[in-house]
């Protein structure tokens, strides 16, 4: 699995939604789903994801295929693929063609900077899956080792490099940066000494090609962003608090079954919602294992699937601001709908 794109700049951004009418949406950018439908239901919605359909998303696939979105009130729930040429979430939920998204604080901030009433309501993963890849051979343990070293960067994900080097006091010109795609072959050639990747497929990636490898993750260096958040717009929180809570919940649900039943989550990524991806059920076992890592936490235990701890959305905000982007944790962030999911379910997913 190759690292997401971080390619959603302010420019970009006003560029993106122009084109669907202007910032005149931002103010309007509700649900992009049907309203509540008659009776209690919540009729059908759509969730942009951040990536291809494969066992990322394997908590969405569990609450889909077992019923807990229709339990919850809804005739349905798309799942729309994402993918490096894919639609943001932020521009999806501005443009109004889906009422939830998949994305990162990095990606949704700078929209939220240019006037997108935007909120991130949860993070499945509390640590983001960002890492720099090296051989066991020539290892990169941490950040810090970087300097000296040529590491291979797409132009995507010049925010989040750079932000990296502000976190650990690295000079740009300490670290040879190498233009760099997706595939991982200049590493097993020696042309960069490392590489941008996702820790879930990284290192194992290179393992199996016969290229023992290890990695270090920028959540653990100076960058604890979380990742796959969850935004929806404002208005929603305002207008559809019971339609979002009801949602959260289901996706709770679905994401206890991942963790707890990782090889049937890889099933329904490679037979059913990823079929099209000709993924491998192995593969996608061990990168849901890996994900979980990811997934749960301390907090998480504590406090429920997720869910993000007051202190852990402090230090994204540092993070943001080593990005260049400052704004208060309230501008950008609200768990309160998803604690209330939990105060009033204790025994979810349990």
């Amino acid at each position: 699995m190759p690292p997401r794109p971080l390619d959603l700049d302010r420019r970009g951004f006003l560029r993106l939604t122009g084109a669907a009418g202007g910032l005149a949406l931002l103010a309007a950018c509700g649900s992009g789903g049907d309203s509540a439908g008659s009776g209690d239901g919540f009729g059908s919605v759509a969730m942009q994801l951040s990536w291809v359909k494969n066992v990322e998303f394997g908590g969405q696939y569990m609450a889909d295929s077992r019923g807990y979105f229709t339990q919850a009130g809804f005739s349905g729930v798309e799942l729309l693929a994402g993918g490096a040429a894919g639609t943001s979430a932020e521009t999806a939920l501005v443009t109004g063609r889906v009422w939830i998204g998949i994305s990162a604080p990095l990606i949704t901030a700078p929209a939220v900077a240019q006037g997108a009433e935007l909120k991130i309501v949860g993070a499945t993963f509390q640590k983001n899956p960002f890492a720099v890849i090296s051989l066991e051979s020539a290892p990169i343990p941490d950040a810090r080792a970087m300097i000296g070293k040529r590491i291979g960067v797409q132009d995507s994900n010049d925010i989040v490099w750079n932000a990296l080097l502000a976190a650990n006091g690295i000079e740009p010109g300490q670290v040879t940066r190498v233009p760099f795609q997706y595939d991982p072959t200049p590493i097993t050639t020696g042309d960069v000494d490392g590489y941008i990747g996702y820790s879930t497929s990284g290192a194992a990636t290179l393992s199996r090609r016969g290229f023992p490898a290890t990695q270090f993750l920028f959540a653990d260096n100076g960058l604890p962003l979380v990742g796959e958040t969850l935004v929806v717009a404002q208005q929603t929180i305002d207008e559809e608090r019971d339609k979002l809570k009801a949602f959260l919940t289901g996706l709770a649900r679905g994401w206890s079954d991942a963790v707890a039943e990782p090889a049937e989550a890889a099933r329904l990524a490679t037979e059913v919602y990823g079929k099209d991806q000709n993924l491998n059920a192995g593969e996608q076992e061990a990168i849901m294992r890996r994900q979980m890592e990811l997934i749960v936490s301390p907090e998480t235990q504590s406090n429920g699937l997720l869910t993000v701890s007051d202190e852990l959305i402090a230090a994204n905000i540092t993070s943001l601001r080593l990005a260049g982007i400052d704004m208060p944790a309230e501008q950008l962030f609200d768990l309160a709908p998803l604690r209330e999911v939990y105060r009033d379910n204790p025994g979810l997913g349990a």
